[in-house]
């Protein structure tokens, strides 16, 4: 999904006057929207229950691992062996949660954004959730209204078109006319960075919706930078 974005330029363009890259591909879960407690946690617990496996609903912090590894995909079919019927009940049940509920955005990232974008920047969020739904939370946010992202590549079933596959990038390189240098992914899991490392182009992992040790000293290994705050990805551009 593209998206023409008619939000004013940054009036304060001298935020980032020397940026060091051209183009944000920024993840959307966890690295923009705090959405893990407020929306995908409670639809895994819903999941379980109308599943009658209240034995697998899982902690919090157990989650985000899940998330890091193996991810969610492989561990409905292969840890939990769903069939296809139950991994269609758990779709649906994270449909109506992800399209109900709208999570808040992290303190500091639509302003970062916002003076990134005024400063001559693109900004691209590339998400496993799908568009129709990032979208919405982007046009339901009260701090910044009216902000919309350039683009926003979201989940269409194509898993070679997603992460950790490079062809966002390279979508993205070509629709702007970008170079590699030009390029910084910035996400909280690992098919981001992976994504990053196979097209070529500097990543940052972000710890700020999480704090697990495994997951940061993980992520830190594979990502080009590794940070800890909104604060701190500002400071980088």
């Amino acid at each position: 999904m593209r998206i023409q974005c008619l939000f004013p330029p940054n009036p304060f363009p001298w935020y980032f006057e020397n940026m060091k890259y051209r183009c944000l591909m920024i993840d959307h879960d966890d690295t923009t929207v705090d959405s893990t407690p407020s929306i995908h946690y409670p639809a895994h617990r819903e999941q379980m229950k109308q599943l009658d496996r209240p034995e697998d609903i899982l902690s919090l912090e157990d989650w985000f691992l899940i998330n890091y590894e193996p991810g969610i995909g492989p561990f409905m079919s292969e840890t939990l062996k769903l069939n296809s019927e139950e991994q269609k009940l758990c779709y649906r049940v994270w449909r109506e949660y992800t399209t109900s509920l709208v999570p808040d955005f992290f303190p500091g990232i639509l302003p970062l954004l916002r003076d990134f974008r005024g400063s001559g920047g693109i900004v691209v969020v590339v998400s496993h959730s799908e568009a129709d739904v990032i979208k919405k939370h982007y046009e339901l946010q009260q701090e910044l209204p009216g902000f919309l992202p350039d683009r926003i590549i979201g989940w269409e079933g194509i898993a070679e078109k997603h992460k950790p596959h490079p062809w966002p990038v390279y979508s993205v390189m070509e629709e702007f006319g970008l170079f590699r240098e030009d390029i910084l992914v910035v996400d909280d899991l690992k098919p981001g960075i992976l994504m990053a490392r196979r097209a070529e182009v500097d990543a940052a992992a972000v710890n700020w919706s999480h704090r697990h040790p495994v997951i940061r000293e993980g992520l830190a290994e594979l990502a080009t930078y590794s940070l800890d705050s909104v604060e701190d990805l500002r400071h980088l551009l």
